[in-house]
């Protein structure tokens, strides 16, 4: 089967993924929050940039659908929040499971401290390059993705866009 066509890509298939800046996923996807993000995006900008669905919380979205932290600056896509980013969001485009929810698991299997997870990737991301994985993508940038996923690690280095010439460490204000 064509990567293209998979619902979501195992990690063995990718030989390297970087972001770009695109602004795809916050543009053409919701982002569910978890009570402490929501909280935590209610104490500093208020509950109207959350909204709530039947069992899930979510960042507001604008009308033309994109996140309402989304800032556009020369050509790239910025987080509002990138202090404050949820997990959700730290992991796009990647899904990291207990269980090869997509399919080949041979290929998607990746060992962490002796667990057994499922690394896939959505296939709409366009920072992702096919091929056989990189040493740097399997063992630095993959694995702080699976470090964010368990919980273990919060800081991004390979996991986002690398804008060394700009300081986002500090909140936007709206």
């Amino acid at each position: 089967m064509d990567t293209t066509e998979m619902l979501f890509v195992p990690w063995q298939r990718i030989a390297d993924w970087k972001c770009t800046a695109c602004g795809l996923c916050c543009r053409a996807y919701s982002v569910v929050l978890n009570f402490q993000e929501w909280l935590n995006i209610v104490k500093n900008y208020g509950v109207d940039k959350t909204v709530s669905g039947l069992d899930k919380l979510f960042i507001k979205r604008r009308s033309d659908g994109s996140c309402i932290f989304l800032y556009k600056f020369s050509n790239m896509y910025l987080c509002g929040i990138q202090h404050m980013k949820p997990k959700a969001c730290k992991l796009w485009p990647f899904k990291v499971l207990s269980k090869p929810k997509f399919g080949y698991a041979d290929e998607a299997v990746y060992r962490y401290r002796g667990n057994k997870l499922y690394v896939y990737a959505d296939p709409m991301c366009p920072g992702i390059r096919y091929g056989k994985p990189t040493y740097e993508f399997a063992n630095s940038t993959l694995r702080e993705f699976v470090e964010i996923a368990l919980g273990v690690r919060r800081a991004q280095y390979k996991t986002t866009a690398d804008l060394g010439f700009l300081q986002l460490n500090v909140p936007f204000r709206f």
